[in-house]
């Protein structure tokens, strides 16, 4: 089971994401960003607050979007 362990932001809508296996992808989630929950997000100076969440292993964001770590890892470069 794939687990997100750090994240950080690059630019715009790209983040560093380190998993649980060691590997560290680059992920883009400017098209993956529909639905009201991450309308706040499209505001890079807040998508720049992510976080990793400890309970669930995954990143997130104060207004409660989450997205799953599989998800990451399969659109990761």
């Amino acid at each position: 089971m794939r687990s997100v362990k750090k994240v950080k932001h690059l630019n715009d809508y790209k983040l560093e994401v380190e998993f649980n296996s060691g590997e560290i992808k680059v992920v883009d989630l400017s098209s993956h960003l529909d639905g009201e929950i991450f309308e706040p997000l499209k505001k890079v100076e807040y998508f720049k607050t992510v976080k990793v969440n400890p309970e669930f292993e995954t990143i997130y964001w104060e207004n409660g979007a989450d997205i799953a770590p599989e998800f990451l890892f399969d659109i990761g470069k």
